[in-house]
């Protein structure tokens, strides 16, 4: 089994501790950055004295942060007291994607009346920008890239109460996020993000309905087959991104 405690295995380059930050508060961000771009996968174990000389802080804000995460959904306590991602089945990532798409779908289609100029540019941007990463092939610049552009949109709305339980349900799909990646180019042939744009521009909720749930789909697509899934449990599948052809054919869009 592999130990968090090697350095190589987390990346916390994107993230920057930011002034008045608690420890705490730092630790807890930086492990949910982690899961939710596709770091931490099955057969991964956390441990706290490992995390902590990684982030370069005492064990306590480790612990609390990773009860936090396991309180949430996006870890769960082994019997050997080491802390793991929880195995996916077919099942309960068939029913994950499906709470995704009611309610980014409900979100996004609440949020749209507010979606003014300039946050449609700074959706665009957010695009570009993942456009390059896709093009630079940097993985964890795509994933968390997608999670803003996604949240950018729901979080026009002055009360984004659905916002909490969206971002729980990508933290308990953030394992499949890299595999997902990395088999993208057998699902994902539209740039559906173009497409969410453009009914924005268009203020149509039923083609932003349709863009954002062909988003999702497509975007998880080939990780639905039940042998892969068990593949990526045992530590088997590969985790690789796409050819760099479709890459950065999709970069251009």
């Amino acid at each position: 089994m592999n130990d968090v405690t090697e350095k190589a295995t987390l990346r916390f380059d994107q993230l920057t501790r930011e002034d008045g930050e608690t420890a705490q508060e730092w630790v807890y961000r930086a492990l949910r950055f982690a899961v939710m771009a596709g770091q931490v996968w099955p057969g991964l174990a956390l441990t706290i004295r490992g995390v902590a000389t990684l982030l370069g802080v005492s064990p306590m804000p480790v612990r609390e942060a990773l009860r936090r995460l396991t309180s949430e959904g996006a870890l769960e306590l082994k019997s050997n007291r080491r802390i793991e991602v929880p195995t996916m089945t077919p099942a309960r990532l068939a029913e994950l994607l499906e709470l995704r798409i009611v309610l980014e779908t409900h979100a996004a289609v609440r949020a749209l009346p507010y979606v003014d100029e300039a946050r449609l540019a700074e959706l665009k941007r957010l695009d570009h920008e993942q456009d390059l990463a896709f093009e630079h092939y940097d993985a964890e610049a795509i994933i968390l890239g997608n999670l803003r552009f996604h949240r950018m949109l729901y979080t026009a709305h002055p009360h984004p109460v659905t916002m909490p339980m969206i971002e729980r349900v990508w933290l308990q799909m953030g394992p499949l996020h890299r595999l997902a990646l990395a088999h993208l180019e057998r699902t994902y042939v539209v740039d559906r993000h173009v497409e969410i744009m453009q009914a924005i521009e268009e203020r149509n909720p039923f083609g932003l309905k349709f863009a954002l749930e062909a988003d999702i789909r497509e975007g998880a697509g080939y990780v639905t087959q039940t042998e892969l899934l068990e593949q990526y449990a045992r530590g088997e599948a590969p985790l690789n991104l796409p050819q760099q052809d479709f890459i950065r054919t999709l970069g251009r869009h």
